[in-house]
């Protein structure tokens, strides 16, 4: 791919808004992870009840989600857009003039939901303008919103630290209300935008078993990202003794590297392919992760922390160049799922963190696991990827050229986990 070519494909104004729409919203998403070392000691919370307060967000991201990618294909992602930014706006100010215990966090929390919803709108913003041969760069370049999460850690502890960490969500007004501005201005939908679907229709996109296979391979690469930047303040607060902000230094240090390598995986996946991609950086993941189980010293920490991050960034992109090929005229519905799936791992990482310091006293077990996870998702991308080449995509996961011809319905496998054989 020429990165000459992309740029005359598509509409930059657009995609720049789907990167800003993603951007802004994903700062405030994970706004409770950034300020957890300041919540936390308030309401005198355990490490248990630190991650599931981290974790509340990424769930009601997960689970909006679907009803966001419902309405990008009903009523276009541009309105559905407004909408989320508009929504984002009531959390914030809840956040700011009445949270005052645990149980108000974990409601604000579930309403920050919507901004982590983002995802089902932004990505077929951008998607619609492009081409299959440039899938991956588009998406990796609005997916790169995630970028806000460096945001968060970076200036809410210490915004928290001198203002208070109410405060910090008043201030995080601000980006929000520029965002819907600029938004609302300059962002168009694609006049391919694809009919909308009946119910009928999502529901045989559920049945079919290779978006059960996207939602376990994304709960992975972005569950695991959103869970670790979430978490990241307190891990490096928690293991390493840093206070609130320099733990917020070393936490976006390593949320930089997946949120700006991201648009690079889907640049390497449409150039090499999305299924070699995948297979070499899960494998790469369960690496760093089994490194970071044997608890080293702060430098290497964060050095196999910064480069896992990266790989689960890359993965992201990696993931969203397959996609949209696969799913085509459903790319509204089957991001909103997807994208759920990814909710859904990131819920689970903040409680499984949390819980299993609270009962064993180290980190290490929890990186042990999510180290199994990625060697075993590296074997069954394996598996299903000879299905896939020569279906929808062409060896390696790269983009199918227009003039191959290939038997696409009959090769792919439509039925569900519980009809296809073992």
């Amino acid at each position: 791919m020429q990165l000459r070519s992309f740029l005359r494909a598509g509409h930059w104004p657009t995609l720049c808004c789907a990167f800003l729409y993603f951007d802004t919203s994903f700062m405030v998403w994970v706004l409770l992870g950034a300020l957890a070392n300041s919540i936390v000691p308030d309401f005198g919370l355990t490490e248990s009840q630190r991650g599931l307060m981290l974790a509340i967000p990424l769930l009601g991201g997960s689970l909006l989600r679907l009803v966001l990618g419902l309405l990008t294909d009903h009523i276009g992602a541009r309105r559905t857009g407004i909408l989320g930014l508009l929504l984002t706006l009531i959390p914030l100010l809840l956040g700011w003039l009445w949270v005052d215990n645990y149980s108000t966090v974990l409601l604000v929390g579930l309403l920050l939901g919507v901004a982590g919803a983002s995802f089902a709108a932004a990505l077929p913003l951008a998607s619609r303008w492009y081409p299959p041969e440039h899938q991956g760069m588009a998406m990796g370049i609005a997916g790169a919103g995630n970028s806000g999460t460096a945001l968060a850690t970076l200036f809410g502890p210490m915004l928290a630290k001198s203002f208070g960490w109410h405060a910090v969500f008043g201030f995080s007004l601000i980006p929000m209300v520029l965002t819907l501005i600029v938004f609302v201005l300059f962002a168009k939908d694609s006049p391919s935008h694809p009919a909308p679907k009946s119910l009928a229709d999502y529901g045989k996109v559920l049945g079919m078993r290779d978006t059960w296979w996207f939602c376990l391979f994304y709960s992975v690469t972005f569950g695991g990202f959103v869970g670790f930047a979430v978490f990241l303040n307190s891990f490096f607060h928690l293991q390493y003794g840093l206070d609130r902000v320099e733990a917020g230094y070393f936490a976006t240090l390593c949320v930089i590297s997946g949120s700006f390598l991201r648009p690079i995986g889907g640049y390497f996946a449409d150039r090499f392919g999305g299924i070699r991609m995948l297979t070499l950086l899960y494998l790469g993941v369960g690496l760093m992760m089994l490194g970071l189980s044997a608890l080293p010293p702060l430098a290497v920490g964060t050095a196999l922390m910064f480069l896992g991050m990266g790989m689960l960034g890359m993965g992201n992109g990696a993931v969203f160049q397959l996609v949209p090929q696969r799913f085509p005229k459903e790319i509204g519905v089957i991001t909103g799922i997807v994208g759920a799936a990814g909710g859904v791992g990131g819920f689970f990482l903040p409680n499984l963190l949390g819980s299993l310091k609270q009962l064993t006293g180290s980190f290490a077990s929890s990186f042990l696991i999510f180290s199994a996870v990625g060697f075993v998702c590296a074997v069954a991308l394996f598996r299903v990827s000879r299905v896939w080449e020569g279906a929808f995509v062409g060896r390696g996961g790269r983009a199918a050229a227009a003039t191959d011809e290939l038997a696409l319905e009959p090769a792919l496998d439509t039925r569900s986990p519980a009809e296809a054989p073992a």
